[in-house]
């Protein structure tokens, strides 16, 4: 008992005394034993968008046994929450996702391996995202103290990603209207802080409805739901055609009939639109809408959509990516044991297509000012559009995987994952340290920010006033 209560006392002095940033990297890799068992949970627990209870209550424990503040529930969603410690200015923001992803389950071996009771799987990492994001933003805090100095660490705990758009909602409520800068990172295959954008994305559900009967005994009763989505999705892919290069459109039927001899009274079909541009994103989904139309029309069904989610491109803000690929290099990279390089090298032979050195978990990649934009999105592009934004990719996964793969899964329940995890806290935690140190870099940033998004720019979501779509994982 002794021992016990006098270590408890040791934690404020080991706390307090983070005055350097040696220092604080020292704190992060000491708690590598707590943030690596919390991240193995959130991906044990694998909770899809908006129902990520327990991995989001498991996030909020942690800050709170740090000293932070916990707001939960925010902008309508019950998995949001936003930790604050300090007062004043300036205010720096952290990001934190905790979901995953339907239809990967997936145990952390070098083969396919489902895992029984548990259908969805961290297929994007996002289980080291938020477990990182704490790990930095509790260090931080600690600096904060030991330094005497003001300012405030905020960190926003960001439900349902993949698709339900979780940020957009907690912009469009505010809460990042008093934010100075925020900071972000994402697993991955390599080690990269380069300025990028991403594509613009809109997400719905459409809904067709019929008359049931008969398949064989009385079809001409009945109108096929079904036919007009796949009526719908005939004339979207001969759209194809007809939109620019750079368009991204993809659906899965979630919903076509029960049994073939019943006419399908009711068929639903999930769509996402993307481009590196809104305003084209919104002209291909009012194109669309008017698809939809005229297969109920032509099917003699009806049918209505729901928009489910909508997220800006990411605008790029190279005076904070600069600071965040300073502190990367700084921080490093790392090695394989013999076991992860045998476990690497058995993923790699799942690949279809050639595989990197496994040495580049150990290099980090040429900062780079991108044009265009990636493939992918994010709803980190509404926050900024609002607020100066940069992140960092680290190697989470084997050299090569893709991301929402069964691979990404494995690998992220490993040594390889936490690696990766703890190399994105530190840079997080010293690029946020530079920042208070530095003000003049937050007015740098915000002249950027308000450059490249225009004179007359003013931010409205993508996806109107509706509330949060909730159930769109249902």
């Amino acid at each position: 008992m002794k021992v016990a209560v006098l270590f408890f006392l040791l934690i404020p002095a080991i706390a307090f005394s983070q005055k350097t940033k040696d220092d604080v990297v020292k704190s992060i890799d000491a708690g590598y034993d707590k943030y690596t068992t919390v991240a193995k949970k959130i991906w044990e627990f694998a909770e899809v968008g908006y129902q990520e209870t327990k991995s989001s209550a498991l996030l909020q424990e942690t800050l709170s046994q740090a000293g932070f503040k916990i707001e939960k529930g925010v902008a309508g969603m019950p998995t949001a929450f936003v930790a604050t410690y300090g007062s004043g200015k300036p205010v720096i923001g952290i990001l934190g996702e905790f979901d995953a992803l339907p239809g990967v389950s997936q145990d952390a071996v070098s083969e396919i391996k489902k895992v029984e009771g548990r259908p969805a799987g961290h297929a994007c990492g996002h289980h080291l995202f938020g477990t990182a994001s704490s790990a930095a933003a509790i260090a931080v805090k600690d600096w904060l103290i030991a330094n005497k100095k003001q300012g405030t660490i905020r960190f926003y705990g960001t439900p349902a990603e993949e698709g339900g758009s979780g940020k957009v909602y907690m912009v469009r409520g505010g809460l990042f209207n008093d934010v100075d800068v925020v900071f972000h990172w994402h697993p991955g295959a390599q080690n990269n802080a380069s300025a990028g954008s991403s594509l613009a994305n809109k997400t719905g559900k459409f809904r067709f409805y019929g008359i049931a009967a008969h398949a064989a005994a009385s079809p001409e009763r009945g109108r096929s739901a079904l036919d007009g989505a796949e009526a719908m999705n005939d004339m979207v892919n001969m759209m194809r055609e007809h939109v620019t290069q750079e368009s991204r459109i993809h659906y899965v039927i979630t919903r076509g009939g029960e049994a073939p001899n019943v006419v399908p009274a009711f068929a639903e079909v999930y769509y996402y639109v993307r481009h590196p541009k809104r305003t084209e994103v919104k002209d291909m989904w009012d194109r669309l809408t008017r698809a939809a139309q005229g297969a109920a029309l032509g099917t003699d069904t009806k049918v209505e959509w729901e928009i489910t989610g909508g997220v800006y491109d990411l605008l790029p803000n190279e005076t904070l990516s600069k600071v965040v690929d300073a502190n990367l290099r700084a921080v490093g990279g790392y090695v394989y044991t013999p076991e992860e390089k045998v476990f690497a090298e058995k993923i790699q032979t799942t690949f279809t297509s050639a595989a990197p050195s496994l040495a580049t978990t150990n290099t980090i990649s040429e900062f780079k000012m991108l044009d265009g934009s990636g493939f992918g999105s994010t709803d980190v592009g509404d926050v900024s559009w609002v607020v100066p934004t940069a992140g960092l990719s680290t190697a989470t996964w084997v050299p090569g995987t893709a991301a929402h793969s069964w691979q990404a899964v494995a690998a992220g329940g490993t040594s390889i994952g936490n690696k990766g995890m703890m190399m994105a806290a530190k840079t997080m935690a010293l690029s946020i340290i530079d920042v208070y140190s530095n003000p003049s870099t937050i007015e740098a940033a915000w002249k950027e920010l308000k450059k490249r998004a225009g004179e007359n720019f003013k931010y409205e979501s993508l996806i109107g006033d509706r509330p949060p779509a909730l159930n769109y994982r249902n």
